[in-house]
């Protein structure tokens, strides 16, 4: 029902603010300010969400939660979608996305109504120690080189991709 609703609140909201505004200012400034939002929200989503991929690798390598780095990214994105989006109400919520304090409240928000039953990082097999092992758990090393005999050039052909249906 609510995503419903925000289908058909958010583009009215839209209308009505590009009416407001252009009505205000004339059309060719309301165009520019909505150019220049989706240009500014590119930078700073792509800058923010290459900081974001920083946290999430290095709470990757060092076996941390990597829980709010992934969240912070999905709402950096969702920002970015937001902010190329033309409208100047999506540009509010896409620039207010980018503020890390509204990111962090609305994480917090959604982690209280997230129940998580379980995570788990590492090797599967060391954490669980009476789990058998089966042969797609082992992995072998090794090298190899390929050596072959070298052929006689007396020989007729080996006929090994022949047929042989005739019964001999």
């Amino acid at each position: 029902m609510w995503l419903l609703l925000a289908f058909v609140a958010v583009p009215l909201i839209e209308i009505a603010l590009f009416i407001q505004i252009g009505g205000a200012i004339g059309l060719w400034p309301t165009l520019a300010i909505v150019l220049i939002t989706a240009i500014a929200g590119s930078w700073l989503v792509r800058s923010q969400g290459a900081r974001e991929l920083a946290n999430m690798r290095s709470s990757f390598s060092e076996l941390r939660d990597p829980t709010e780095p992934l969240a912070n990214g999905a709402m950096i994105l969702f920002a970015g979608a937001l902010l190329l989006t033309p409208g100047f109400f999506t540009d509010i919520v896409g620039f207010a996305l980018l503020l890390p304090p509204v990111r962090a409240a609305a994480y917090k928000a959604l982690r209280e109504r997230v129940n998580v039953q379980r995570f788990e990082m590492g090797d599967r097999a060391s954490q669980h120690p009476h789990r058998p092992r089966g042969p797609q758990d082992r992995v072998i090393d090794g090298e190899y080189e390929e050596v072959s005999k070298p052929r006689d050039p007396n020989a007729g052909p080996s006929r090994w991709s022949q047929d042989d249906t005739s019964g001999r």
